[in-house]
């Protein structure tokens, strides 16, 4: 072998390895991540604090993890994965890049990027930025050919303050995420807020996983009859047909993001009693 193409050869297997499937992680159950139990690790760049990486009933990989950025710091130059991504910030300004364009948000806002499209953040603020990353990669996500060509939800920014809010008997409501990605048929994501002492809902079980991410206020989280203390900045799995349910713990209003995804692999709904 000519000694010039060992260099090429090395970089071809690199990206083989990068866009091949990952191995078959073990399935997470429903677990809640409470935010005083996650353990902060100092990075170059500010800190990072790992919640998740687990195979789920639905996902192939359900990735979290928390980032904290020190002032004029950036996550990483501009990249490309096959898996979907979503970012929610917890405080801070951060300068956000898809596919070139570039957005500012604060806190409370929320990123969505789909499979390949070139994304990056910077904390362009005065004050440290921190903000929940969770990355979907479903069976489809290593299958290109399988990938949807005409999705509905396009990466994006959203900002908090331009969602609109809807009044419920319980708190209130905002509608983010509702629609299909490149590797999933359906991920939704709105935001709840409970009033002290309710619940939005009963507890209940449906098919799909669902992950909780506290914003602000503490919720008792009841997994299949057992109880669980999450303050704001936790981080919640409900692994499909589980019993779980909510309800605010505190004295003041909590608030919450819900995410829910669908793909080939979601199991059957729980069977009616």
């Amino acid at each position: 072998m000519n000694l010039l193409s060992v260099p090429l050869c090395l970089a071809l297997a690199c990206a083989t390895v990068m866009t091949a499937a990952p191995a078959p992680k073990p399935k997470m159950g429903s677990k809640v991540f409470a935010w005083d139990a996650l353990v902060a690790k100092p990075t170059p760049n500010g800190e990072r604090r790992d919640v998740a990486n687990h195979a789920t009933p639905t996902l192939r990989v359900f990735e979290c993890h928390i980032t904290t950025l020190n002032p004029g710091k950036a996550s990483h130059l501009p990249h490309r994965h096959p898996q979907e991504e979503l970012i929610i910030v917890k405080e801070g300004t951060l300068e956000v890049h898809i596919n070139g364009v570039e957005t500012r948000a604060g806190p409370g806002s929320v990123f969505l990027y789909l499979a390949n499209d070139a994304h990056a953040v910077k904390n362009v603020g005065d004050t440290r930025a921190t903000y929940w990353v969770i990355n979907l990669a479903s069976s489809l996500t290593h299958d290109p050919a399988k990938f949807n060509p005409a999705p509905s939800l396009k990466s994006a920014v959203h900002d908090w303050e331009k969602i609109p809010v809807q009044v419920t008997k319980t708190g209130a409501r905002r509608q983010i995420l509702n629609g299909s990605t490149v590797t999933m048929q359906s991920l939704t994501l709105h935001v709840t807020t409970v009033n002290v002492g309710l619940a939005a809902h009963a507890a209940h079980r449906h098919a799909d996983d669902e992950v909780i991410v506290v914003k602000e206020g503490t919720l008792e989280i009841d997994l299949e009859g057992t109880k669980h203390r999450a303050p704001a900045g936790s981080v919640c799995f409900y692994a499909s047909n589980d019993l779980h349910g909510m309800r605010n713990l505190g004295d003041t209003p909590v608030t919450y993001y819900v995410i829910r995804m669908i793909t080939p692999e979601t199991p059957k709904p729980p069977a009616k009693s």
